[in-house]
């Protein structure tokens, strides 16, 4: 090889990258390009069909995709494992992820409770104090109008709710219930020889337009005492209903809801043990059973329909009272405790938590931060990860080689400058 000649260098070969950088490769002369078989191609599936459907695989439902996202979203929560090694510290935040994890289950836990007690009818029993009074107003000879130069009484029914039971803070003067709220009708009965067959009752029915109030007046003329009957009947809710005598003694209840009286009516099949042992639809009723529903056997889901001719109205609420227009008689109001089942305060609190989506809201988008931060900038992982595919080895191999072959040619030019 004659002097100042440059040996070829052995390394990659000089120009741009082949094909698996530019394009497609490049097919080999008289050879058609390479094709499948149209027996080996596969039709394409419609377009409403998932890949998933035109391979037969099942597809998923609604809840379990559901129960997926939860999980991936636990699982977007969990730092890497090679974090942990790194930081020590963030095993107090994998601490606090699992103390979430079973504080989650538990508020769950009691959302399902609340909503199986909201079912149920939730009644609390208060003293219903009602007040009788009455006054008398004397007829004046000089009044110019009709209605002073009669002599008249006014009677008034109220009564309130009393506060033996503290109210909670949910509770406010604004769902304080009404006096007539709590009954279906009011009937008074005066005394017939005073007021004759026509005029002797005031009746209050309730309608489904009737306007709540606080108390009752009725006013008629007349300047002598009257005895007065009050027939008051409450408004049950759910509907109660009293008991066949025989039925009430077997039982030991009075007056009750039916699906009380159905409750009871199974307990004592179970305590006496009337459900046959071969056949669990039927009842063999004991003597008492037999004389009641006048049947030997029966099946236990006839009991409902059954009872029905066993159930009779609730007896009303009955008040003597004497309406008094002796000026000297100051006993005029008189008053009496009724028990009455009103609505559990904290129903209105447990229907508003499971309502409330505030405190949703705001958890959501702390576990969206969260996962947010956990799993990084995904323009920078997306950036960064176009460097880390297969050609980035060579490229940089190539790009190295380019700059030091132009270093070299520059050191040989500057060499030759220099010797000549």
């Amino acid at each position: 090889m004659p002097s100042g000649a440059r040996m070829p260098h052995q390394g990659a070969p000089m120009g741009p990258p082949g094909s698996p950088y530019m394009g497609s490769p490049a097919v080999r002369p008289g050879l058609a390009p390479a094709g499948m078989e149209p027996a080996r191609k596969r039709a394409a599936p419609p377009p409403g069909q998932s890949q998933a459907q035109s391979q037969g695989q099942p597809v998923p439902t609604a809840p379990a995709r559901s129960r997926s996202a939860k999980r991936r979203k636990m699982a977007d929560k969990i730092l890497p494992q090679r974090i942990r090694e790194l930081v020590p510290e963030s095993q107090a935040y994998m601490d606090l992820l699992a103390f979430e994890r079973k504080l989650d289950q538990t508020i769950m836990r009691k959302r399902v409770d609340i909503q199986e007690a909201l079912k149920r009818p939730m009644k609390q029993k208060r003293k219903l104090r009602l007040y009788i009074s009455n006054t008398f107003n004397p007829a004046k000879p000089d009044a110019e109008d009709s209605d002073g130069s009669i002599a008249s009484w006014e009677l008034r029914v109220e009564g309130k709710l009393l506060d033996d039971v503290r109210p909670g803070p949910g509770l406010s003067s604004k769902q304080k219930r009404k006096f007539s709220s709590f009954f279906k009708s009011l009937v008074i009965e005066l005394d017939k020889d005073l007021y004759g067959p026509d005029n002797h009752l005031v009746e209050w029915h309730r309608t489904p337009t009737t306007q709540e109030t606080d108390g009752f007046q009725v006013k008629r003329p007349g300047d002598l005492s009257v005895r007065c009957t009050l027939l008051l009947m409450l408004d049950y809710q759910p509907p109660q209903f009293k008991l066949d005598p025989r039925l009430a003694r077997l039982l030991g209840l009075h007056t009750q809801s039916r699906s009380a009286i159905v409750q009871a009516l199974w307990q004592y099949v179970k305590t006496n043990r009337l459900q046959d042992s071969h056949d669990k639809e039927y009842i063999n009723g004991d003597k008492y059973f037999q004389q009641i529903f006048d049947c030997p056997r029966l099946k236990f889901s006839e009991i409902p329909q059954r009872l029905t001719a066993l159930l009779l109205p609730p007896d009303p609420i009955v008040i003597n009272h004497v309406i008094s227009v002796d000026p000297s008689d100051q006993k005029k109001t008189a008053c009496y405790d009724i028990d009455v089942e009103v609505e559990e305060p904290l129903k209105g609190q447990m229907s508003s938590f499971l309502l409330s989506t505030a405190n949703q809201q705001e958890i959501s988008a702390l576990d969206s931060k969260v996962m947010t931060d956990v799993a990084g900038n995904p323009e920078e992982e997306r950036r960064a990860e176009f460097y880390h595919q297969p050609w980035s080895q060579e490229a940089v191999s190539r790009y190295f080689y380019c700059k030091i072959q132009q270093r070299r040619q520059e050191l040989e030019q500057s060499l030759v400058v220099r010797n000549t």
